[in-house]
């Protein structure tokens, strides 16, 4: 069984290639996933049996409102030509990871589940984000429907990891950020926003298993991974200086760039399909992160 992962050198591709050493890795070094000419020519090169698309335009809440235009149409050219291609060579299983920040800003009950996807906008801090990452899913169901494809979507929550982008501190994932700062700090933290908002964060390993799982088990439904563990900004950084002993003041920046309030999702659906799973606590997952990245 031939398998291709797209953005491959990214974080969870990191995670995968220990899991799943044999696959075929493809980073943006390698060619132009927004470009069809490539994207075919790779495609007919490997012919895979499972596709695991990773590979997306993504950056912080700053970035995002920036540049809105380009985070749309590099991600619905990206989407497109990987679908397209995975079509031509009659890819067997196509697993499409999304983002929580397609789900809509607010809902009227918390945690979101598969159902709530389309039941409003995605919050305005990522909007064209999160609407070319809910397109992904109208096209692997649009595919489904009119080729017969299993194709498939796995929804995370926000992750973090030791395979962060650490060149670049606009594109770090909030929490890997945070341990980096705090690595750096002379005793001061200053985050964006006034550190209510709610997330969850889950180490990517975690994500990077199921994924595994979903292979295996030859799981075709679409579904939610987040750990339940949901807290605010404020409660994980100060859960971070404990864990991590320092005692560290915490500056709050321009209370404009808090983003969305909560975006939590269940996992219930998952946990009936991969009843056996158990995700990293918040508390091990940072403190192994964090060594990692003081080695």
């Amino acid at each position: 069984m031939k398998i291709l992962v797209t953005g491959g050198s990214g974080m969870v591709g990191k995670h995968l290639q220990k899991i799943i050493p044999n696959a075929i890795y493809i980073s943006s070094n390698q060619g132009d996933l927004r470009d069809i000419k490539y994207t075919t020519w790779l495609f007919s090169c490997y012919e895979p049996d499972v596709v695991i698309h990773l590979a997306a335009k993504v950056g912080g809440i700053q970035d995002n409102i920036k540049y809105p235009a380009d985070y749309f149409d590099d991600n619905v050219l990206i989407n497109t030509n990987v679908l397209k291609s995975c079509h031509k060579y009659n890819t067997k299983q196509f697993i499409g990871i999304i983002s929580t920040c397609a789900y809509p800003d607010v809902v009227s009950s918390y945690p979101m589940t598969e159902k709530d996807l389309f039941s409003g906008p995605p919050a305005k801090t990522n909007f064209s984000y999160g609407f070319a990452k809910r397109s992904l899913a109208v096209q692997i169901e649009a595919y489904n429907k009119q080729y017969g494809t299993n194709y498939s979507y796995l929804i995370p929550s926000n992750l973090y990891s030791e395979h962060d982008d650490f060149t670049n501190e606009s594109k770090m994932h909030f929490i890997t950020a945070l341990l980096y700062k705090i690595k750096n700090s002379k005793g001061t933290i200053e985050l964006l926003g006034d550190g209510t908002p709610l997330r969850q964060f889950m180490y990517a390993e975690d994500f990077a298993r199921v994924i595994k799982e979903v292979i295996d088990k030859n799981i075709t439904e679409s579904f939610n991974v987040a750990c339940p563990e949901n807290y605010s900004i404020d409660k994980m950084a100060r859960i971070c200086l404990e864990e991590l002993g320092f005692d560290y003041k915490i500056n709050y920046l321009n209370n404009n760039l808090n983003g969305q309030y909560r975006k939590d999702v269940s996992s219930e659906k998952m946990m009936s399909l991969l009843p056996d799973f158990e995700f990293t606590p918040f508390n091990k997952g940072i403190k192994h992160v964090y060594n990692l990245i003081n080695e």
